[in-house]
């Protein structure tokens, strides 16, 4: 072979093994930088989900805390309106007390009674004697309390 050709030879599988190398420095270039995109990728989804379990975790504390004081709420207002009705009956029978008190002053009657008070009724038992006359008055008055 001529001397020219050989140099020629050489000097194409030079490039063909200088472009080889840079081919492979190109692939290991770009694998690495794939990797570490993936590696970010993995992390920032990490993060995002963290973030997304708090968002999740902070609305369910304040519906449940805005719940319980719905319920707290309806509980005072059935408490008062339980109150108010029972206030009411007391005044009431104190009413009818004083007036059996004076009543009986006068008539020389008796008038006994008593009441029991449990969480969803008031029990009245009145037992009033006038002379020969005997009247007993027995009755339970329901609160309006929700079951």
């Amino acid at each position: 072979k001529p001397k020219s050709r050989i140099v020629w030879d050489n000097e194409l599988q030079a490039i063909k093994i200088q472009a080889w190398w840079r081919g492979t420095l190109v692939r290991r270039t770009l694998l690495h930088a794939a990797l570490r995109a993936c590696v970010i990728q993995y992390w920032w989804k990490q993060k995002l989900a963290e973030l997304l379990e708090k968002k999740r975790r902070a609305m369910l504390q304040y519906y449940a805390r805005e719940k319980w004081a719905v319920v707290r709420l309806q509980s005072w207002v059935r408490m008062w309106r339980v109150r108010v009705r029972y206030c009411r009956l007391l005044h009431a029978v104190r009413i009818i007390q004083v007036y059996w008190r004076w009543h009986n002053c006068h008539t020389r009657g008796i008038f006994r009674g008593s009441y029991e008070l449990t969480a969803s009724q008031l029990g009245l038992e009145l037992e009033i004697f006038l002379g020969s006359h005997i009247c007993r008055i027995t009755d339970c008055i329901p609160f309006p309390i929700k079951n």
